[in-house]
């Protein structure tokens, strides 16, 4: 099953050419959700996704600006576009009221149902599933209320060793369930153990999103051992001081995170728009001084959660 995270916006507070405000799609199996929508997200949708009334749900991390001021011109879009199905956005408190004033003041509505869900995690505490995934919101510390996500695909199906079909003589039925677990009892009455008949469970992927936040003990336990940590790094570790009084991480801070809290790989996003080019690399190499295995969000580009430890 596919599990992907493309790249709408890459940037902080400011956008700049070549990162916008913060935006990623996940794709599980199909299932695509939405994670913030800075401005022009759409604008990023139509060059890098295209289909973007088929979005499934939208959750959004803040009420900063950067982090949502897109919302009201995707959900008018996709009215235009025709969407007649229900969308369930996930959001702080505060989200519902401002899109009820826009669309009043504006003289607008939406022909589908836009479900709007406040988030109010004390902890790490599940707030949605589905076939697809099961997603979890946990509180991280900013100016405003802020939420991260955690993504955990799933359990997959098993698959039968080769030849187990025909060696105990499985039904199509019979398959169904032995790939949903279950153990096969022969004419004979002997009981064929789940194991014996299929292959070992891969293992369940999880994805992590953290955008903005302060450094805080408890944020590598919340995502301890996920596949793929997107953490925000809106700084090199010369602005340590400002990054606390902001709000905010730097890389070399992210970097330690991540060791901590012994993930796959770590993927920085939420530039500030000082690293401007070729300046990506002083957050690039501070970050990998402690965790190795990091990487650097780019917009357009599309990124697999799988373990690569």
């Amino acid at each position: 099953m596919p599990f992907s995270v493309t790249i709408f916006g890459s940037g902080a507070a400011t956008p700049t050419q070549g990162r916008h405000c913060s935006s990623q799609m996940i794709n599980i199996g199909g299932f695509k959700a939405l994670l913030d929508c800075g401005e022009a997200t759409q604008n990023q949708m139509h060059l890098y996704y295209k289909r973007i009334r088929s979005l499934d749900t939208i959750f959004i991390s803040h009420l900063h600006g950067d982090h949502w001021f897109g919302l009201p011109g995707l959900l008018s879009s996709m009215h235009l576009g025709g969407r007649t199905e229900p969308l369930d956005v996930y959001a702080p408190k505060g989200l519902k009221t401002v899109l009820d004033a826009v669309f009043a003041i504006s003289g607008s509505g939406l022909q589908y149902e836009l479900r709007v869900h406040e988030i109010v995690a004390t902890e790490p505490e599940t707030i949605f599933e589905n076939k697809f995934c099961k997603v979890k919101a946990f509180p991280l510390r900013h100016s405003v209320p802020t939420y991260g996500f955690i993504f955990e695909e799933a359990e997959p199906e098993l698959n039968l060793k080769k030849n187990a079909r025909d060696k105990y003589g499985l039904s199509d039925l019979d398959c169904r369930n032995v790939k949903a677990g279950a153990d096969f009892t022969m004419p004979d009455g002997t009981v064929i153990p789940n194991a014996e008949m299929t292959l070992p469970r891969r293992k369940v992927r999880r994805y992590a999103y953290c955008c903005d936040t302060g450094y805080f003990d408890e944020l590598s336990a919340f995502v301890h051992g996920v596949d793929l940590l997107c953490l925000e790094s809106t700084f090199d570790n010369s602005f340590r001081e400002l990054a606390a009084e902001k709000g905010h991480l730097t890389a070399l801070q992210a970097a330690q995170i991540a060791t901590q809290a012994e993930v796959g790989q770590l993927l920085l996003t939420h530039f500030s728009a000082r690293y401007k080019g070729d300046k990506i690399e002083i957050i690039v190499r501070e970050a990998k001084s402690v965790f190795e295995n990091t990487i650097f969000a780019e917009d357009g580009q599309t990124y697999e959660v799988d373990d690569k430890r």
